[in-house]
Order: C-alpha cells, then structure tokens, then sequence
C-alpha cells in the first residue's frame, strides 16, 4: 500500500515554532512523517502515511495557535 501525503497550508514563520509543533504532531501521531517547508511561500506542513485524518491535525494545530488549512 502507497503512503498518502497531505499538503497543508499553515501560519508558522519561525523555525523554533515549527520545531515546536512538529514535537507535538509527533507525540499525537508518531506513525506519520511530518515536516515543514517554511521557504515555500504558504509555510507548507507536509504529512506522510498509511492514514491521515486532515481534521485532527488541522485541529491540533489551531488549538496550537497556528492557521492550518489543506492545500488544494
């Protein structure tokens, strides 16, 4: 089975926030591979794996302070 990536638009600016909420992904999902591409001009949070439920991250991350939207 292919792992399924999610794109997502978000808010982060700063390394150390990113840092920070990529902790937290983590510990709430470990068997995803998360990561940041804040060089891209929509701060990019990219999810990969077997299964993604797009609510709960997007709503992890708001409860964080972040604006966190799929990318379409």
């Amino acid at each position: 089975m292919e792992a399924m990536v999610e794109v997502f638009k978000t808010n982060v600016r700063g390394k150390r926030q990113a840092r920070a909420l990529l902790n937290i992904l983590s510990d709430r999902f470990p068997l995803l591979r998360i990561n940041f591409d804040l060089d891209d001009c929509d701060k990019i949070l990219r999810v990969e794996g077997d299964a993604i439920c797009q609510e709960s991250i997007t709503e992890l991350v708001a409860e964080n302070g972040y604006a966190c939207d799929v990318l379409e």
